[in-house]
């Protein structure tokens, strides 16, 4: 059932206002999917961040006139669900990738992170991205650890006079 001109204009502004906010985009061919694995892939979108839609490639390229991920739109041309990461840069393209891995039919053709393009065989480095907790995680690991070495450093003074100490009372004692 075709769309009216309402229903076209409501898909535009809804997915023009994610993509506003997105931090990367990842196109996929869906061609071959069942009902059900779709569901599956929606489910794990909706859990992870990642809004997943699959619309018009006219809707698409104009939804994302104006944003970054404009430079998609050379690409847009076949059977394709545009996912976009909310959260994170890398969750749409690791969602995709992992679900692309279980099912053959799914096949990532291209994404856009920065308003740079990236083909098919880039997003695995864009999935390969941390998540925002395990980027604060290596911050924090990073910024603690020369505080940690400086307090063992200073702690070591204390304790080679002690086994010193302890050297020399064992010394005369025997």
């Amino acid at each position: 059932m075709a769309l009216t001109q309402a229903e076209k204009k409501a898909v535009v502004a809804e997915v023009a206002e994610v993509a506003a906010t997105a931090h990367s985009a990842v196109a996929a061919e869906y061609r071959g999917l069942s009902v059900g694995q779709m569901t599956e892939l929606r489910a794990k979108a909706r859990d992870t961040g990642v809004y997943v839609r699959v619309v018009k490639n006219s809707l698409a390229k104009l939804a994302v006139e104006g944003t970054e991920f404009e430079c998609m739109q050379k690409g847009l041309s076949g059977p394709l669900m545009l996912a976009f990461s909310i959260e994170d840069p890398g969750s749409a393209a690791r969602l995709l990738r992992d679900f692309a891995k279980e099912n053959d039919a799914l096949k990532v053709t291209m994404g856009a992170v920065g308003g740079e393009p990236l083909e098919a065989s880039e997003i695995g480095r864009l999935a390969n991205l941390p998540t925002r907790d395990e980027a604060l995680a290596q911050l924090m690991a990073v910024m603690q650890a020369p505080v940690t070495k400086l307090a063992r450093t200073l702690n070591e003074v204390p304790g080679k006079l002690v086994r010193t100490v302890e050297a020399v009372r064992l010394s005369k004692e025997a």
